[in-house]
Formats: C-alpha cells, sequence, structure tokens
C-alpha cells in the first residue's frame, strides 16, 4: 500500500520560508520608504537576461515584481543568447556606469559560447548583489564587509529563525559551488561555526552527515539525502530545485501525493528537494521544497539591493 506522506504526522517540525522571508521584506520596504522620502532615491536593481531561457524568465520576472511590490526600481534588460562577448561587455559596463543602478543580477545560466565567470568579473564589485564576484568572494573570506550571496545568507536566516545558535556547532554541507556550498561554508566559519563540506568524492557521506548539527543539502540530487544522512534532532536545510517528471520517484519519496502528480500531467514536471520528506522523522527542524530557502534567496537579493544603495551613498 502507497504510503500517505502529511506535514502534521510527524516528529519535527517543517521550517517554512515565507515567515521569514516576509519579516526581512518588511524591513526592506520600510527602509526603502524612508529613502524616497529623505533622499528621493530608491536602490535601483537592474537583471540582465542573456538568451531566452523560459525558466530565468521567470526568475528575473518574480524578483522584477518583488521590486516592485517593496519600493524599489527593478527592470530588466534582454540581450540576444548569440550576443558578442565585446558587446556584452559594453552592457554590463553601461550598468556600472549607471548612477541609478545599485545592483547587477546576471541570470545564470548563460547560455553556451559565453564564459561565466568572465562575465561575472565585469560587474562593479560594488553592484554585485549575488555576491560571487571575486572581490566580494575574498572580502568574505577575510570576514570584512561585502556583498555576499543570497542564497547562502537565507540559509543563515532559516538556521537562526529556530533559536539555534552557530557557534560551536557541527556542521557539514553537502554541495561545494560557488554560489551557495563555499560561501555558506565561510559564513558559518565567520560566525564559529564548525564546517565540514562534503562532495561527490565524500568517503563515508551518510556517516560524515549523521554527525552533524546542522546538515545543509545543495548538491542537485532528488531525495538523495535520507534519514541515514540525519543526526536525531538536527537541523536540516533543504537548497535542492529538481525538476522531477518521473511519478515513481515522487510515490518513491511522497507516496500518494495527488498535488505533484497532477503538476507533472500539467506542466510535465514537480519541484522536488535533495532531501528525502521522511527525514522529518528525525530531525528537529526541516525546510519544505518548495516553499523553505526560496522565498528567502528573493528576500535577501532585496536586502542586498538596498544594501548596496546605501554603501554607494555612504549610509
Amino acid at each position: 500500500m502507497a504510503r500517505e506522506f502529511t506535514r502534521r504526522m510527524t516528529m519535527g517540525k517543517w521550517l517554512e520560508g515565507k515567515p521569514v522571508a516576509d519579516r526581512i521584506r518588511e524591513q526592506v520596504k520600510v527602509e526603502v520608504a524612508q529613502h524616497q522620502k529623505t533622499l528621493d532615491q530608491v536602490p535601483g536593481l537592474v537583471g540582465v537576461l542573456v538568451g531566452d531561457n523560459p525558466a530565468s524568465q521567470s526568475y528575473l520576472r518574480m524578483k522584477e515584481k518583488a521590486c516592485l511590490n517593496l519600493g524599489l526600481y527593478g527592470r530588466i534588460q534582454v540581450l540576444a543568447a548569440d550576443i558578442s562577448r565585446a558587446d556584452l561587455k559594453e552592457r554590463i559596463e553601461g550598468l556600472n556606469a549607471d548612477n541609478r543602478v545599485d545592483g547587477i543580477l546576471v541570470q545564470l545560466p548563460l547560455p553556451k559560447g559565453h564564459d561565466t565567470q568572465d562575465v561575472i568579473s565585469w560587474i562593479d564589485p560594488a553592484k554585485d548583489v549575488d555576491g560571487i564576484h571575486p572581490i566580494n568572494l575574498g572580502l568574505l573570506l577575510q570576514n570584512r564587509p561585502c556583498l555576499s550571496a543570497c542564497t547562502p545568507r537565507g540559509c543563515l536566516e532559516l538556521i537562526k529563525s529556530t533559536g539555534t545558535v552557530l557557534e560551536g556547532r557541527d556542521v557539514v554541507i553537502i554541495g561545494r559551488s560557488l554560489i551557495v556550498g563555499k560561501p555558506l561554508a565561510i559564513m558559518i566559519t565567520n560566525e564559529n561555526g564548525t564546517v565540514t563540506v562534503c562532495h561527490s568524492k565524500t568517503r563515508d557521506l551518510a556517516g560524515i552527515a549523521a554527525r552533524a548539527d546542522i546538515l545543509v543539502a545543495a548538491m542537485g540530487k532528488p531525495g538523495f539525502v535520507g534519514p541515514e544522512f540525519v543526526k536525531e534532532g538536527a537541523v536540516v536545510i533543504d537548497v535542492g530545485s529538481n525538476a522531477v517528471s518521473d511519478k515513481a520517484v515522487v510515490r518513491k519519496l511522497f507516496g500518494v501525493d495527488p498535488k505533484r502528480e497532477k503538476e507533472i500531467d500539467d506542466k510535465g514536471y514537480t519541484w522536488v528537494g535533495d532531501v528525502d520528506p521522511r527525514v522529518i522523522e528525525k530531525a528537529s527542524w526541516l525546510t519544505p521544497s518548495p516553499g523553505g530557502v526560496g522565498p528567502l534567496t528573493i528576500a535577501m537579493l532585496m536586502r542586498n539591493t538596498l544594501d548596496a544603495f546605501k554603501r554607494r551613498r555612504g549610509l
């Protein structure tokens, strides 16, 4: 008989992202309104989309809408997928020189033929609201003020919202990307947590993960982290967001889940995290996917844009 998965019949608690994100967004909204009143200026964010990837278009529209809702200036600049390297660099340098623009976000992944690290390096570090420019990553490593990556910042906010103190805690991060794993490891180290970064070459991955007080999954494998990875009472942060089209995979993870199966019928896929939901039977807290880390990523992007606005004006 298929197991029916429910959020209520569990031992741990679901760590929903929306309440934490709403608090941050409201703080940003209030502060933006104050700057509008006193300076007659608001933070500006421009999203650069190279090509016509539908998922990237959707992400940028969400970010543009968030800007408008909070009183920021937001717009999307759409460029052809085959734009030349010189023309793309010129466009980004134009945004660097535009005083109305405090944040520049180049939506990734870029189409083939464009070097991601090159493109990121062209952004003025003071406007790098993604926090992945080499200068900002270096400042983060030195524990100096900088614009830092949005998703890791969101993970920290979620962890702290549970009342968990990072100092002295054993933290395991599965995944070593420049967007999540590596910057998050530095952020937690800067707050005196003890961090182990695991990856595909790590031996006894489940055994190492099961020692963690805080476990972060960010490797991009649907339901990879099962109960055997989790220490009793651990806080588990699921950064994964995987488009799954196989109903058998959904049933293995969630049992009877008509909503997800209908999404597959309607859209061809449903979103699934890196963590098996049965983990909540051992964890003290587990972020759902979707609905956990995602709302915090956009909220922290708004916060980074506001921070960039203030730094550029010496506020």
